[in-house]
């Protein structure tokens, strides 16, 4: 969209091609006269060599808005021109110059009233509406009312709303000897402040004794002026009629851009808003309106593209304003002093004083002092880097990197070497509010890589230094299972005092807080058929733990808050920092008793002996929690039922399960498939290991019964209760001739 002043120039120079053209015609006959409206290479406006900035424009030429009209006429001759005009709605007044920054004009005026004796009858201008209906003011700053006489009192009258602002002048004396030139006090002058914002005005012109009462020789009338205050001396020959330098005085004119305040000429556009770049818009101290100035360190004309031009202080006027060394820059300009001076080095300021030897000594010992400073910082925190590396790099070697990259580079392992500083990242330094849980064997948190991956990172409280072989070995081997029901492991980080282990984030906590969780938020009521999904989802996950792997490996710490859930309620067996990997050729190890109470195997903890009959118990203790709702140890209930599984098998064979069943179980769960899965939970209790049944066999039979409950139509279920009564005898006498076991079918 054009600006006002876009559209001005576009007319200015269409103008000037009109002016070349006519200059040229056949019917021009006065070569000898100028033409005096001249556009310079830029646009600008020049009257007879006087520049008419912008928002003023020659009339005919659409200047910004009513009231900025300037008039341009031919002189007389090649020898006198005619000054630009102010076009007013009652009069035209030359202009003296025109301020563009400070939002004034000069004009001349002659005077605004008078009053004469008998002897000359002249008819007073009228001035008193003379700036209405225009964006000028009298300036009351610059200008004051002043009255020339020996016998005159005026009486100024301005309107405003409701209320009437007066302002008088009384000027006498009796001869030319009793007046004193250059003093305006009421001897043969006076002057008295103009009303802010004065547009139109009434005066009244009075005469005690009809200008007749004075000795003055020639004093014929009594005039009164509003005029520029510093551009009036008066003298005495003001009184005889006679004016120097002509009856026309300066007068100083405000003037604003429109009716709007800046905010609301930015609001409504480019066509209201006219400041250009590196301008500031003040509200006018008119009523109304607002100009426009270019900023500190800049000149020129705020109210066209690009008007405001940096000015080079360091140069302008030919001096330079500082003392030794001036630098200009795009508003403003800065000083330097000379080594072993100060100050701010202007000639209007503090200058450059010389120091005293004692200070600059001082100075330069606080410098060397700083400058050790920050040599020493440097330097400390570079030798503390490589103390930080060389300690990862121990840390690396002592944690068994070097073996871990041998397994990387041999085998096919999609497990990644993390360091430090990634995991320090992505957990925020182990922020405490990034701690997911604390457990037996560290405490785990939640990061996220820079991939944007969500993962769980295992801080282990210790580290046996003499098995970082068979941690190792265990780690790669961890990092091969692939079981959608098994929490993934996708690396580790050597570089920290106790290894670090990165596994998947499985985002909806784990089946301890959906069945335990004091808090409702994070408590489910899970119906049957997911309790089912999620016990046949963890036994088919130890069941590939114990068999199906590279390396059997037993959990060995088999529970239900190891047993995570993602959002569909897909159960991931997690947490292998009590794991124990089982060479092929043998069904048990001997180790350290580790576990939890309420889910350890009882036979384990007397003899010692590990066996994926261990899990089996473990899982047992699950699938009752799965059945009750109830915890495996509550120490405040009695003591026959403070151990849950030994109270339940008890229950079991007194054919009493009802009574500790949960409630939600008892109405989803049909009485086959109750009683079927609290019996497989009795068996995987049994004392001896050798009378559970395998981890495999669990499977099948959970996911037999989870079959039969998702069967609606009476054939189906029929026959899935055969099949389901067959599971619960032995697995060899439910083999059909030329068909696979049932087995081998279901899991």
């Amino acid at each position: 969209m054009f600006k006002p002043g876009h559209l001005l120039l576009l007319l200015h120079l269409l103008h000037l091609l009109i002016t070349l053209s006519s200059s040229h015609s056949p019917s021009n006959s006065s070569p000898s006269l100028l033409s005096p409206f001249v556009l310079d290479d830029d646009g600008g406006q020049f009257c007879n060599g006087t520049d008419i900035p912008f928002p003023f424009g020659i009339s005919g030429y659409m200047p910004l808005a009513p009231g900025f009209n300037i008039t341009c006429k031919q002189g007389n001759s090649n020898l006198q021109t005619s000054p630009p005009r102010l076009s007013l709605l009652s009069d035209e007044l030359p202009i003296i110059d025109i301020s563009v920054n400070d939002g004034f004009l000069r004009v001349n005026l002659g005077p605004i009233n008078w009053l004469c004796d008998s002897r000359f009858a002249e008819e007073p201008n009228n001035y008193g509406d003379l700036l209405k209906d225009s964006p000028f003011t009298f300036s009351s700053t610059q200008n004051v009312l002043t009255v020339i006489g020996c016998d005159a009192m005026v009486f100024l009258h301005q309107q405003v709303n409701d209320k009437t602002v007066n302002r008088s002048c009384v000027s006498f004396c009796e001869s030319t000897e009793s007046v004193v030139d250059g003093f305006c006090s009421g001897v043969g002058c006076c002057q008295a402040s103009l009303p802010e914002n004065l547009k139109s005005f009434h005066l009244d012109f009075k005469s005690i004794r009809n200008m007749t009462g004075s000795n003055v020789t020639n004093m014929l009338c009594g005039r009164a002026f509003i005029l520029e205050q510093k551009a009036f001396e008066f003298s005495a020959k003001d009184l005889n009629g006679v004016v120097e330098g002509g009856a026309l005085r300066s007068v100083v004119l405000n003037w604003s851009i429109g009716n709007k305040s800046c905010e609301e000429a930015r609001r409504s556009g480019a066509d209201s808003y006219i400041c250009s770049e590196r301008s500031a818009c003040n509200d006018s101290s008119t009523e109304v309106g607002y100009l426009c100035r270019c900023l500190e360190g800049y000149d020129g004309n705020p109210y066209i593209p690009d008007g405001c031009k940096d000015v080079d202080e360091c140069s302008v006027n030919g001096t330079s304003p500082c003392t030794w060394k001036c630098s200009n820059f795009n508003g403003g300009y800065r000083c330097a002093c000379p080594f072993g001076t100060t100050g701010d080095g202007k000639k209007q300021g503090s200058g450059c004083a010389r120091v005293a030897p004692i200070e600059i000594a001082l100075a330069a010992g606080l410098f060397l002092l700083l400058l050790l400073f920050v040599l020493g910082l440097l330097t400390y925190r570079k030798l503390r880097g490589r103390r930080v590396e060389k300690r990862k790099q121990k840390n690396f070697m002592r944690n068994g990197g070097l073996l871990l990259q041998q397994h990387l580079s041999v085998r096919e392992v999609a497990a990644k070497i993390f360091t430090a500083s990634e995991l320090e990242t992505a957990t925020d330094n182990f922020s405490d509010n990034r701690i997911l849980g604390h457990g037996g064997y560290g405490t785990v948190y939640k990061g996220t890589l820079s991939d944007g991956r969500e993962v769980a990172i295992k801080k282990s409280k210790l580290v046996d230094e003499t098995q970082i072989e068979q941690f190792i070995n265990e780690m790669v081997i961890l990092s091969q299972i692939n079981h959608r029901n098994v929490v993934r492991l996708l690396g580790c980080c050597l570089e920290t005092q106790v290894p670090l282990l990165v596994y998947e984030f499985i985002s909806n906590g784990t089946l301890f807080d959906h069945m335990h969780s004091d808090s409702e938020l994070k408590r489910s009521p899970l119906s049957w058929e997911t309790r089912l999904r999620i016990a046949g989802e963890t036994a088919a996950a130890l069941a590939y733990l114990h068999k199906a792997a590279s390396t059997p490996v037993i959990h060995r710490d088999v529970k239900s808050a190891n047993i995570l859930l993602d959002e569909e309620f897909t159960a991931k067996v997690s947490d292998f920092g009590a794991s124990r990997l089982v060479p092929y050729n043998q069904t048990h190890v001997t180790t350290v008793v580790q576990g939890t109470l309420g889910y350890l195997d009882p036979e384990y903890f007397h003899t010692g002996l590990l066996s994926e009959k261990s899990d089996v118990y473990s899982f047992g203790v699950v699938l009752v929690e799965l059945l009750t709702a109830e915890k495996p140890v509550s120490l405040s209930k009695s003591e026959e039922q403070r151990n849950l599984a030994s109270y339940f098998v008890g229950l079991v064979k007194e054919n009493r399960i009802l009574e500790i069943v949960d409630r939600r179980v008892a109405k989803d769960a049909e009485p086959l498939s109750l009683s079927a899965a609290a019996d497989l939970a009795r068996r995987c209790l049994n004392v001896s290991g050798e009378d559970r049944p395998m981890m495999k066999e669990v499977a099948v039979e959970l996911n037999a019964l989870r079959s039969l409950l998702m069967l609606r139509s009476p054939p189906e279920r029929h026959a899935a209760e055969e099949q389901s009564r067959c599971l619960l005898r032995p697995l060899n006498i439910c083999r059909n001739d030329g068909e696979n076991s049932m087995e081998q079918k279901l899991l």
